[in-house]
């Protein structure tokens, strides 16, 4: 399929930057990004084969730019943030909010409370104010300041008519997929409107699950958190006759964390998830594994993301307040078949089941996480203060760029079954290539996902 990476912007950038930086290299002086420096999406290449790129095929750099759309005294900008909680929500309100204060001499900073819902005047939430005094020490806490809600995002009109009313000349959206669905709807009735109102997103998923950005904040912080849970699971299944260590990640569509997790403990010997097919039964299932692994080494681990086997144990489809699929507990239902596989075989186990998910989800930012955040608000304060709109900022390849909401939100990134990270867990785990009594339905299976490379 293809994608037009082009940013939309709201007009001619006229006004000099009050940032003081250099346009020359090798003056020792931070540079200013010009809108003609980009990045491409594959950075493979192969010999003796020549391609032509088209500007909608590349990502624009994101950074500050010597001319500037928005007169710093006349912005009014307004935050918000959505959907479940991640690690580092906080650290990016307040890069941004430090940015445009200190960098841009913006003195109007609204916070927007509860999510979506906040802009509803049925709810009379309220705002927050917000400046350097307010955000300085928030890094320091998970969650989030201006609290987060799902749902809302449908109320558009609503939604836009708090934003006129509020004179904002920009919005900041930190959230996921859901949310940045509606920031675009957002943004498309700001135009139908003829407004001139920056949206930028900040994509927040711990399930490192957007597309083309190589990694989404609250990520790393999510495996760190995990492999600690797995490093007690180990230790109980260890000291225990037949021991195992059960547990659930988040991950509703992606297995990154659980494949991240087993490749950073070296102590996980199945992992599940919802991009490669198992089954529980049979010669080649995954209790027969699970069987002889005890039979051998006394002890197992197993993680499991959420979102595996869901087209097996939801009956009936529905969905929360922000549109997600109301998923069934996979955790306890494997826990209970494992329960019921031993006793039918009259073998004593021991098995201790960990959902950390609330307590991953609330944390606070790891240092890897808070640069991430820090340099993520301030890619997005400079972009607003640019003009640009309908466009997130995202790493990749290690570089800060822009990246249109439309092509964000128009699929998800997916663990490649055929790629390097799915090849070194099986690595690091042992277990089978496959647990399926039926490799070639399995194939059919994949055929029709869409996997994104990793």
């Amino acid at each position: 399929m293809a994608y037009d990476f082009t940013i939309e912007e709201l007009g001619k950038c006229n006004i000099k930057s009050p940032l003081t930086l250099s346009r020359v290299h090798g003056d020792f002086i931070a540079n200013y990004v010009t809108d003609d420096e980009y990045v491409r999406l594959d950075v493979r290449a192969k010999l003796g084969k020549q391609e032509s790129l088209e500007r909608k095929m590349v990502f624009e750099a994101a950074g500050p730019r010597e001319t500037i759309y928005f007169s710093p005294q006349h912005v009014h900008a307004g935050i918000v943030s959505c959907g479940g909680l991640c690690p580092g929500i906080n650290d990016v309100i307040r890069a941004i909010v430090r940015c445009l204060w200190f960098r841009y001499g913006v003195r109007r900073i609204t916070g927007i409370r509860y999510g979506y819902k906040g802009f509803l005047p049925e709810y009379r939430f309220g705002t927050k104010e917000l400046n350097p005094d307010v955000v300085d020490d928030i890094h320091k806490l998970g969650g989030t300041v201006l609290g987060s809600a799902r749902g809302g995002g449908k109320e558009v009109s609503k939604i836009v008519d708090a934003m006129e009313q509020l004179n904002l000349n920009m919005l900041f959206t930190i959230g996921g997929d859901g949310t940045q669905k509606g920031a675009l709807d957002i943004a498309e009735e700001i135009g139908r409107r003829k407004l001139k109102i920056a949206n930028i997103g900040i994509p927040k998923t711990v399930d490192n699950d957007f597309s083309f950005i190589q990694k989404s904040f609250g990520f790393d912080t999510a495996v760190d958190k995990a492999v600690e849970v797995v490093a007690a699971a180990h230790m109980e299944a260890h000291s225990q006759i037949n021991g195992i260590g059960l547990v659930k990640v988040m991950g509703r569509e992606s297995g990154f964390i659980a494949a991240h997790t087993a490749l950073a403990s070296h102590e996980v010997n199945f992992v599940l998830i919802p991009e490669i097919p198992f089954e529980l039964d049979g010669p080649n299932g995954f209790l027969r594994h699970l069987e002889e692994r005890l039979r051998n080494s006394r002890h197992a681990v197993i993680i499991i993301a959420e979102g595996a086997m869901q087209d097996q144990l939801i009956k009936e489809v529905k969905t929360d307040a922000g549109g997600n699929i109301k998923m069934a507990d996979v955790g306890t239902y494997i826990r209970d078949r494992i329960t019921e596989y031993f006793d039918d075989k009259g073998m004593e186990i021991n098995l201790k089941y960990i959902d950390p998910s609330y307590q991953i989800r609330s944390a606070q930012a790891n240092p890897g996480d808070s640069i991430y955040c820090e340099r993520l608000g301030n890619a997005a304060a400079h972009a607003a203060m640019a003009g640009k709109t309908k466009c997130v900022i995202g790493l990749v390849n290690n570089e800060f760029v822009h990246l249109p909401m439309k092509a964000v939100v128009s699929q998800r990134s997916h663990v490649d079954p055929e790629g390097n990270l799915w090849r070194d867990t099986i690595d690091a785990t042992h277990q089978p290539i496959l647990m399926v009594n039926n490799p070639m339905g399995a194939i059919f299976q994949t055929d029709e996902k869409d996997i994104a490379p990793n």
